[in-house]
């Protein structure tokens, strides 16, 4: 039977389906009494840090985005404008949960979703989540009406964890790993190798648009953070939806001498045939994708297109925790590794620490303090820098309201 058919079959359907959770069957004498958005502001300010990025690499805007075909527009791409929010949901109990959302998502939180979920229980996640889905889904499915729900069921799970007084690792069914290696993005490739990473993703290279030259660059960037980790670092490469098919594979042949482990966003997120023949020419580099894909659908055709080695569901953006427990099971059922986008982040590290097909975890511009250390519990080890989630109930978030 071919993978398509098994998608369609029983089987497919029951392999795919997560462990059900001991606590969704239990009444938790609690509802929901408000659902409201919120500013927060960390307890104790970042130590100041300024990035050091090697120079002659990149330069501030000259990234590849879906936007490089416009020359007078490079730089602009992106959110730019449209924020992120913080949702907290209360209860009659005076027990609260708190959630990030993705861009754009607050206002469908505000005028929708709070009506449907003022009196509900909150324990009910998967119903709960498939309440909003269906709400929305004259006008979602994906963006920000996704956005929207991510925030909302990441607040229910904070919530849950504050009331039950567990880490929501925990809630999920245990650790599989006591600590999660990671891998730094960004291109200050340098200070990452100081602080103990053997896994570096650079940033996205010039854009097709910067011609031969920049080609060059982009190579370069390539050979330099080897000549950093050395032979036995893992080198990766997020392209940020920005490069085509021809010029993808030109520059994996050209920087095929330093050993890329993957190469990330290439193509537009909808281009699922166009993922399906890199991921056929790329070998051995493998093909990642899936930080804007939503949901579990989605997730669905990437498999179908045979379009990606490595899934890469943000926990912000694509339908959260409720959602990618499903996007996990479905991955595990064909071994593909489920390495999220964010996946070091406070609340990310849990779905993480509890999910065996997520090997590592993502580390965003992480910085050399002692404060950010203790913060985010780095550790190292042989693959380099490890993180873990915190042990308070809930995501552990350490912020003041307001």
């Amino acid at each position: 039977m071919n993978r398509r058919n098994f998608l369609r079959s029983p089987a497919a359907a029951a392999a795919a389906l997560p462990a059900a959770l001991p606590f969704q069957e239990e009444k938790s004498r609690l509802r929901i009494t408000g659902v409201r958005l919120v500013q927060t502001r960390r307890r104790q300010p970042l130590e100041p840090y300024k990035p050091r990025p090697l120079p002659g690499l990149t330069q501030p805007g000259e990234g590849a985005t879906p936007m490089s075909v416009y020359p007078e527009l490079r730089g602009r791409g992106g959110a730019a404008g449209v924020r992120d929010f913080t949702v907290e949901i209360s209860t009659d109990k005076g027990v609260k949960g708190y959630g990030r959302g993705g861009p754009g998502g607050g206002p469908i939180v505000e005028s929708h979703l709070a009506g449907l979920l003022v009196g509900e229980d909150p324990f009910a996640v998967e119903r709960l989540w498939d309440v909003m889905w269906r709400a929305t889904m004259s006008y979602g499915r994906m963006g920000v009406a996704i956005h929207a729900i991510s925030g909302v069921d990441l607040a229910l799970w904070d919530l849950i964890g504050n009331a039950t007084g567990l880490p929501v690792y925990k809630l999920l069914g245990g650790p599989v790993r006591t600590q999660a290696p990671c891998y730094a993005t960004g291109n200050d490739i340098e200070d990452y190798a100081r602080i103990g990473f053997r896994k570096i993703k650079n940033g996205w290279p010039l854009p097709p648009s910067a011609g031969r030259e920049g080609l060059r660059k982009n190579v370069e960037m390539i050979r330099r953070t080897r000549e950093v980790l050395g032979p036995d670092g893992e080198i990766m490469l997020d392209c940020w939806m920005g490069l085509t098919e021809n010029y993808t594979l030109e520059f994996a042949q050209m920087a095929a001498p330093y050993r890329m482990y993957w190469i990330e966003e290439a193509l537009p997120p909808h281009d699922y045939a166009g993922y399906a023949r890199l991921r056929a020419k790329l070998k051995p580099v493998l093909t990642a994708t899936g930080e804007h894909e939503y949901g579990r659908q989605g997730f669905r055709l990437l498999l179908e297109h045979n379009s990606a080695d490595i899934w890469q569901p943000d926990v912000h953006w694509g339908g959260c925790i409720t959602e990618l427990r499903r996007i996990a099971a479905l991955a595990s059922v064909y071994d593909i590794p489920v390495i999220p986008h964010g996946g070091g982040a406070r609340d990310a590290i849990h779905f993480v620490m509890a999910t065996v097909n997520c090997p590592w975890a993502e580390m965003f511009r992480p910085v050399p303090t002692k404060q950010y250390e203790e913060e985010n519990h780095i550790t190292r080890g042989p693959e380099g820098v490890y993180t873990r989630a915190s042990d308070k109930p809930g995501f552990g978030w350490d912020f003041v309201v307001g």
